[in-house]
């Protein structure tokens, strides 16, 4: 026993024994890559032969009903020949062949769940070869992807108004454009209409999982009204991030109304702050986002146009709620103290 427990403990043993599980890790993901390629050749082949066989001999729906049932009692240890699962065989096939001799690798990196999911939700290819490059590089859940094919991330995704290809190098400078969107949909918050900047941060960091999944991938959160002093002077940044894949501090600017052009001289300000304060060594510079109710993209553009730092500008989207509501919803100072009750997690285990 004493033999072993000296063994375990040797550096020779602990380095035998760590590259070991690592070639059994690499070995295995390399088995499920492998087997999940063939099954979805499998499966683009049984929809192709269904495809043609119905073309050729004038079948319809029908036959697809009998090659489920048959599959199932012929393969009967075997999951995945359900009925709804064939059809999808078959319509992976159509909607995939007029572009694609064989199943895009993104799509075929795919849960097969998920590819249904696809299938059924979107129609043009490109896009859903765009959600399913996102899914596999993101880990999306089956819930994740459905909820972001609704909230129409291809159309937000990168479209934020931004100074970066003039403040960034390249490629960060692309990179950090298509991280940032352009609505953010914040559909989880209720805000009414008279709400103040305060109320929504508040509403925020109560759904701080909600709101880190609709900024994307890689934001950790640092903290709100995050204090930084400068020349004597106390200044309190609204929300401070530190995006994982940018490897930047991010500063974010709520806005409850529409953009002002002066929003731009204060982020420039912080962010000049920021890079003097906060950013460490291998840290590339600040960058700031304003999030604003509504903004002209003119205004925001011109206002941009000469400044030294890397700012982008986007609009959020949340539910509106009556006037007459908003006397059954809770306080500011209720709010406030519900947040002091609450430990935040770890942000980059929900982003």
């Amino acid at each position: 026993m004493t033999f072993e427990i000296a063994v375990t403990k040797s550096p020779v043993y602990q380095a035998f024994f760590k590259d070991l599980k690592t070639r059994i890790r690499s070995t295995h993901a390399k088995i499920v890559v492998t087997a999940n390629q063939e099954i979805f050749e499998l499966y683009w082949h049984i929809g192709k032969s269904i495809a043609e066989m119905q073309k050729e001999q004038g079948f319809g729906s029908a036959v697809v009903d009998q090659i489920s049932e048959d599959l199932r009692q012929e393969f009967s240890a075997m999951q995945g020949f359900s009925r709804t699962s064939v059809f999808a065989m078959r319509q992976m096939y159509l909607f995939f062949s007029p572009l694609y001799e064989f199943v895009p690798q993104p799509v075929g990196q795919m849960p097969w769940g998920h590819v249904r999911t696809l299938l059924a939700k979107v129609k043009d290819v490109e896009i859903a070869l765009f959600y399913a490059n996102q899914c596999v590089s993101n880990a999306w859940t089956r819930a994740i992807l459905t909820l972001q094919i609704e909230q129409q991330l291809h159309k937000s995704m990168g479209s934020a108004v931004t100074n970066f290809s003039k403040t960034l190098p390249q490629p960060h400078a692309d990179l950090a454009q298509l991280i940032l969107k352009d609505p953010y949909d914040f559909g989880f918050l209720e805000l009414a209409t008279q709400a103040h900047e305060r109320d929504l941060e508040l509403q925020l960091m109560q759904h701080i999982t909600k709101f880190l999944l609709a900024l994307g991938k890689g934001f950790a959160f640092l903290g709100r009204q995050y204090p930084m002093t400068i020349n004597g002077r106390d200044y309190f940044l609204d929300l401070l991030f530190y995006h994982t894949k940018l490897k930047c501090h991010v500063v974010i600017e709520l806005k409850i109304g529409e953009f002002k052009p002066e929003y731009i001289g204060k982020m420039n300000f912080y962010l000049s702050a920021a890079d003097d304060l906060l950013k460490s060594d291998g840290d590339q510079p600040t960058i700031g986002l304003i999030l604003c109710k509504d903004k002209d993209k003119f205004d925001v553009e011109y206002a941009l146009r000469d400044i030294g730092k890397p700012i982008g500008v986007s609009s959020f989207i949340t539910k509106e709620i009556p006037m007459d509501v908003k006397s059954l919803l809770p306080t500011v100072e209720e709010l406030e103290w519900e947040l002091s009750q609450i430990e935040v997690k770890d942000p980059e285990a929900n982003s």
